[in-house]
Parts: structure tokens; sequence; C-alpha cells
């Protein structure tokens, strides 16, 4: 295994922005200028303001070795194929580690963003030593990443791993695929600001915009006693609990690592959740079951990205 001294390049794209650093190991060396994805129109576009980027950091630190890319969807990482993307149209079957090498001059890889996260937990992070851990990021969406037996779990398709659409209710909301109760249409950002809202209105007749419903607004409101909003962290913990049940009785993880800006919440969420957990878990397996915050937050992606790409560029050797 690389020592990880060597620097890459991470790329953590995302349905508003583009983010770049070069990156050693765990330590962001350099950031570079980000892209406003949807500024940018067709992927050519991207594609095209991403290469220009990364060669102007390529040119500012020359000793850069790779670049590691995360993106939001369903990224065949063995082929450098991008399948689709969640949240960004047009994107489908782009061979992007190809174009990412005609681009920048280096070795590329590519990974779900959530896989990226989850690789930078587990070999730099809050998991760093572990074998079994499952790795969530609490945002728009439910994002996650699967470590078993040592290894990224990605599935026949590169698709293993997408926690957001496992069904905590077969009767409930229909999901972007057509599936019922996907847990991330209950506890995204935008499902918690909506569900407050309801209740603000329902509870105590005052009516709040969204806007004024984000996690951290709601994390405020909590922590000076607000009982709709300790209600909303509360039915968030016992939605997640479910999800995390099923992974639990699948996977036997050492850790849930969970970060995202949900989780900035703290306990006002893990102490919900770990609750509920113990209350449904076999108790010897809960007393060994770790739930941690994440680390990295926001640049696990980018960290992740940058550590496959010299994890790839060695296995080549």
């Amino acid at each position: 295994m690389n020592d990880r001294q060597e620097m890459s390049i991470g790329v953590d794209m995302g349905g508003t922005s583009i983010k770049f650093a070069v990156v050693r190991g765990a330590e962001i060396v350099a950031k570079g200028e980000s892209v406003q994805t949807k500024e940018c129109g067709s992927p050519d576009d991207v594609i095209a303001a991403v290469g220009h980027r990364l060669r102007a950091l390529k040119e500012k630190y020359p000793a850069v070795r790779a670049v590691g890319m995360g993106l939001p969807g369903f990224v065949n990482h063995a082929a450098g194929v991008v399948d689709s993307l969640t949240n960004v149209p047009g994107w489908y079957n782009v061979p992007i580690r190809h174009i990412l090498e005609e681009e920048s001059g280096l070795p590329a890889a590519v990974e779900n963003d959530a896989n990226c996260m989850a690789l930078a937990e587990w070999k730099l992070g809050a998991g760093r030593g572990m074998q079994d851990i499952v790795c969530l990021t609490l945002g728009t969406g439910v994002g996650a990443g699967i470590i078993t037996q040592g290894q990224l779990l990605r599935g026949h398709l590169g698709a293993a791993g997408e926690l957001g659409q496992v069904g905590i209710d077969y009767c409930g909301r229909i999901g972007h695929y057509g599936n019922r109760g996907a847990v991330e249409d209950y506890i995204g950002n935008g499902e918690l600001a909506r569900e407050a809202q309801m209740r603000y209105a329902a509870e105590q007749g005052v009516y709040k915009p969204l806007s004024e419903l984000t996690p951290i607004h709601l994390e405020n409101a909590a922590k000076a006693g607000c009982p709709v909003a300790l209600g909303i962290w509360d039915d968030a913990a016992r939605k997640l609990s479910a999800c995390l049940l099923t992974c639990h009785y699948i996977l036997n993880p050492q850790a849930f690592v969970i970060g995202g800006g949900m989780a900035k919440a703290g306990e006002l969420l893990f102490s919900s959740l770990r609750s509920y957990l113990k209350a449904q878990i076999y108790p010897p397996h809960f007393e060994r079951l770790q739930l941690l915050p994440a680390q990295f937050g926001g640049e696990a992606g980018i960290i992740g990205a940058a550590f496959l790409a010299l994890e790839d560029l060695a296995a080549s050797r």
C-alpha cells in the first residue's frame, strides 16, 4: 500500500458545485477554484471546466501523481464509467475516467461520492483500523459506503451500498426509482424541513419558511428546548434506526460512522439513535457496536477520492 505521503488531486462533484483540492494523506494541501455545476449546462461544459481546474492545479503542484473524482450517482469504478447521476441531468454512460486522464495527463480513478467518503473515514478517519464499518452521510439525501472484511463493497454493477433506498415502510412514499418507503424520502434535509413546517403549523399555529428550518436551525431550536424541534430530531433518529437495524443484521459491522449536515447535531441525533438501536438489537451485538461521528466533514469526499487515485495507481504498478 502506498504510504500516502504522495500528493494527488481529489475532486468532489455535487449537484451545486464541484470542488477540487490537492491532498496528501488526510491533509488538504491546497484548494482549487470550484465549479458551479448548474452554470455549466451540458456534461461537455462541465468536463471542460473540470479539465481547466485540473491543469491549473497540476501546473502549480507538479508533484501530484493522480486524480480521483467522486460523483453522486451510479459509478462503475472498474470500467471508469458514470452510468447515471442522481441530481445532475444528462450524464449517462460517460467514460469519465478516460476523459479525466485525457484532460489532466494523470492516471485517474472514479467512484461514487459516498464510497469516497467511506474510504476516507475507513483508511484515515473515524473507522481507521476496522475491517467492517458502514459509513453514512446525511444531507440532501442519504449516501452510504460499506466496508466489509476489509474491502469496499461495490456489488455487481458498482451500485452496492445505496442505503438511502432501503425501505422503512412498504406502504410508504413512492421514491425516485419507484420504490416505496425509502429512508432518504423521510430524513433528507428537505424532508426534515417540510415535516417541521407542518408540525409548527399544527402544534403551535406558526408558519415558518423552509429556509428557516435547515438542520442547523432545527438544532439550535432543539437546544433551546423547542418541543417541535426536539420531536423532529427524535423522529429522524427513529426512522434512521430502522435502516441501520436492517444493515446490522445483514452486515454485522463494528461501527456505523455518520457524517453530513444532520450529524453535526451531535447528541441530539446520536443519543436517540443509540436508544432506538439498543432497544432492537440483540444485546451482546449492541454492546460491541459503535456509533461514531465522521471525522472529515465536508472534505471526506475529496480526501477519499484522492486516496483512491493513489491506491489504484499503486495497484497498477
